[in-house]
């Protein structure tokens, strides 16, 4: 049994979003390699939400849950180096990113963090907000502009909006010719790359061809040479006129020095790492924005708490002005706890460990699910129920930091989880400041597991517009400097 939603059913409170019913009992091995092929999100039973540890059988050996916040420090930080990304995330993560910071492993990895770390420092991050609500701004303006009163995809919108802070923030001279198929490249990519292939669960080698994956081929190497293309032009420019380059994330990547040995990134590294922006980077935002207008069109009584910040903000000074929108920023995590960017983080265990009183062998899978922790039972109250009181005041700190992990933790955590959380926390205060959404009549909205967590078939909705009375109404002019989150 499934609890899905759509638009004409009664809504009960505390409301409680779409999410799979956990299966009474763990599923059998056939049921969970279909499962799993078909939407890793329904695989999960109840035993999952309510243990501290669970084991599970699989073809290959053996796979530990874990739900216990100190145990998942200890896999996440205390003891780190004993725990390795297994073979299975590197397959699912390393087309086209294999030289970058998202898969990295050892010195290589160490060197790109210490590298990359400056361009994500608090004042950058600050110096991009200008171009984060450029975006916005555009997306506002686009659709005042629609002569229809149809729905808009808006899981389609975000992805576009965030695509344009990128435009703005890595590529100031532009994606050229290349926007529209860079977007349809990404959908290929992530409906493609994020299923899992039953070969992958079975065990089978990597020569093995995965007939599903040979389809993303083709989008690689567009990628590969759209990037190779943007890259060798900027560094003529660099060459020829040094001081008339844009100061964007590209010119900072080609200018980058590691702190320890003053090396540059390989060619191979800074192109992974762009890829792994544009892909994994501004697909978290998108979807973050995505979950949380589906959200806020759910609950009035939050819905006009935002609504009440960004008519107060928005038009007035930049400076400071995620800070005050609270509520805002409380919206959003709880987006994030629900439906968490990373479903799941899988680890290899190197050596005999001990997880929450589990015996940990050497080589058995160790898999710390966000979003198994972020509706444990034994965690938060009223699990399943949007809340994002609990993300307020003396509330929030109760949260167990382990306990809450929507960019990781660690070593390994987000490097521009910063940035993530300023650029959706501005562009949702745009847009709910111009616009209201309801849920287009008759859509059932449903949670899709594909790398990241997406509503399946997009999200159709109504884009009302609304003008609040003795509102400041302003929007910014183009700016060019800004960022995207990065998942490590």
């Amino acid at each position: 049994m499934t609890l899905a939603y759509r638009n004409d059913s009664p809504i009960s409170r505390p409301y409680r979003p779409p999410a799979p019913t956990p299966h009474p009992e763990p599923l059998g091995l056939v049921a969970l390699l279909r499962t799993l092929v078909r939407n890793p999100l329904e695989c999960w039973a109840q035993s999952h939400f309510e243990e501290a540890c669970v084991t599970v059988r699989l073809p290959f050996g053996k796979a530990v849950l874990v739900n216990e916040p100190k145990a998942v420090r200890r896999v996440l930080l205390e003891n780190v180096a004993n725990y390795r990304k297994d073979s299975l995330q590197r397959r699912v993560l390393s087309a086209g990113l294999g030289e970058g910071l998202l898969s990295a492993e050892g010195a290589q990895w160490q060197t790109q963090r210490r590298t990359l770390a400056p361009m994500f420092a608090p004042r950058m991050v600050l110096d991009f907000a200008p171009a984060v609500m450029a975006a916005a701004a555009a997306l506002c303006e686009r659709w005042q502009r629609r002569s229809s009163d149809g729905a808009v995809d808006v899981a389609a919108e975000m992805t576009r909006v965030t695509l344009d802070v990128l435009e703005r923030t890595i590529f100031s001279d532009g994606l050229g010719g290349h926007v529209d198929e860079i977007r349809g490249a990404m959908g290929i990519y992530f409906n493609t790359i994020g299923r899992i292939s039953p070969l992958d669960l079975l065990g089978v080698p990597d020569f093995v061809p995965r007939v599903g994956r040979l389809r993303v081929r083709s989008t690689l190497r567009f990628f590969e040479s759209a990037i190779d293309e943007i890259i060798a032009a900027r560094q003529r420019r660099l060459d020829e006129r040094p001081n008339d380059a844009p100061e964007d994330i590209l010119t900072l990547l080609l200018s980058a020095l590691d702190p320890d040995t003053s090396a540059h990134m390989t060619a191979a590294e800074i192109r992974s790492n762009i890829l792994t922006f544009i892909t994994a980077g501004h697909e978290t935002t998108a979807n973050a924005l995505t979950w949380s207008l589906f959200l806020l069109s759910q609950s009035p009584e939050w819905r006009m708490r935002v609504e009440a910040e960004a008519d107060r903000e928005i038009g007035g000074p930049l400076e400071g002005m995620e800070e005050r929108l609270v509520a805002t920023r409380a919206v959003i995590e709880e987006a994030l706890r629900l439906y968490p960017p990373i479903a799941a983080i899988s680890r290899a265990a190197l050596d005999a460990d001990e997880l929450a009183g589990e015996p940990i062998e050497p080589g058995s899978l160790v898999v710390v699910a966000p979003y198994l922790l972020h509706r444990h039972r034994l965690l938060w109250d009223g699990p399943d129920n949007f809340d994002p009181g609990r993300f307020l005041g003396s509330a929030r700190k109760e949260i167990n930091r382990f306990a809450y992990l929507p960019f990781g933790a660690g070593p390994r955590t987000c490097i521009g989880s910063a940035f993530a959380l300023q650029e959706a926390i501005l562009v949702l205060a745009t847009i709910v400041h111009h616009f209201r959404l309801e849920l287009a009549p008759g859509h059932h909205v449903w949670p899709l597991l594909r790398v990241t967590l997406r509503p399946a078939g997009g999200l159709p909705m109504m884009a009302r517009p609304r003008k609040p009375e003795g509102s400041r109404d302003s929007y910014p002019r183009r700016a060019r400097s800004g960022s995207a989150p990065l998942a490590t």
